[in-house]
């Protein structure tokens, strides 16, 4: 399949990335824009380490081909910078190897907008799509826990 140029928004600006449109769009998004917040662990969509926001929704990059994302809005990890959940996972130790943190950040990030004031078992069911090895999830849970009160507080 020949080269096309795929036109999204990537973490808030205009992005064009010239390759094939099946390139898997974790590949994609590491090799033509530099995101290396975004991991790839197993390829198939079961880990979570590349998780995404396309358009608000959480994606696994390494599943999806970049021509999905043509017109789209890409939300990378990088896109958090001093963010209540980051400063929250860091308080918490919530982060152990690092490897699987973006998904998690990503993937609270679309909950929260979801849900601002979710119970701890929601949160824990939201989350359950990713793995990590490392935290035995408990820190995790409470850092989004932190972050959601956080973000609800008033400014």
């Amino acid at each position: 399949m020949p080269p096309e140029t795929i036109r999204f928004t990537l973490d808030g600006r205009a992005a064009a990335i010239t390759a094939e449109p099946t390139e898997p769009l974790a590949h994609a998004l590491r090799e033509h824009c530099g995101a290396q917040g975004v991991r790839v662990a197993c390829s198939r969509a079961v880990c979570g380490a590349c998780t995404v926001l396309v358009d608000g929704l959480p994606a696994a990059s390494c599943a999806m081909f970049l021509w999905q994302v043509e017109g789209c809005a890409v939300e990378t990890v990088a896109r958090l910078k001093a963010h209540p959940l980051q400063e929250a996972f860091a308080r918490h130790g919530a982060f152990q190897c690092g490897y699987c943190t973006g998904g998690f950040l990503m993937l609270a990030k679309a909950l929260l907008a979801e849900n601002p004031s979710p119970s701890r078992a929601e949160i824990a069911e939201y989350l359950s799509s990713n793995i990590c090895r490392c935290t035995g999830y408990s820190v995790i849970i409470e850092a989004v826990e932190e972050a959601a009160a956080a973000m609800r507080a008033p400014a």
